[in-house]
């Protein structure tokens, strides 16, 4: 295990581990691998398709771009989701009477009560991660998620990280893109 930074060392890192995002990625990954081998090993779908039958089963029947949205997902990637959900029938899309372009999907029978087994697990897994921790601590966790993701969204939106994703220019595993100097 990697040595845990303080305050001091989040608000001025010096090495990978003082970086706050590797390290809720580190925290993410440790329980989240749980989340991953139980859906995608005991129930066929993938992590995606979790997210999108979960927010599926909390409001019932949506459009695919306010699901994209919901998500923080662009609309391909909920696609190709919805797409193998309708596939394994755990998912139904009903087009809008009114509107005959539009598309509303929902949760199939079979998609409620693959949510239904499932949820009981994952929460219990959630459960299990936050014991130990006292009920006072873990508000004040709440509270600084609340604040970082909120600040994340302002930083998002002022452009403060100005390059843009592109793997088909590079900087896939394949090969690195080259930089001018």
């Amino acid at each position: 295990m990697s040595v845990f930074p303080d305050a001091g060392a989040l608000r001025a890192p010096r090495s990978l581990n003082d970086l706050l995002l590797y390290r809720l990625s580190r925290a993410a990954r440790a329980g989240g691998g749980m989340v991953t081998r139980m859906v995608e090993g005991g129930f066929g779908i993938t992590r995606r398709e979790w997210g999108m039958i979960g927010t599926l089963a909390e409001v019932g029947e949506i459009t695919p771009s306010a699901l994209a949205q919901r998500l923080d997902l662009d609309r391909v990637r909920t696609s190709r989701g919805l797409r193998s959900l309708t596939e394994k029938k755990l998912v139904e899309r009903r087009q809008d009477t009114e509107d005959r372009r539009e598309v509303h999907v929902r949760l199939s029978p079979s998609g409620r009560q693959l949510f239904g087994e499932l949820f009981p697990r994952v929460a219990s897994l959630n459960t299990e991660l936050l014991d130990g921790i006292d009920a006072a601590h873990i508000e004040i966790f709440l509270q600084c998620l609340r604040r970082l993701e909120v600040r994340g969204t302002e930083l998002s939106a002022q452009g403060v990280v100005p390059e843009k994703a592109d793997r088909r220019a590079g900087g896939t595993r394949h090969h690195w893109p080259k930089r001018g100097n």
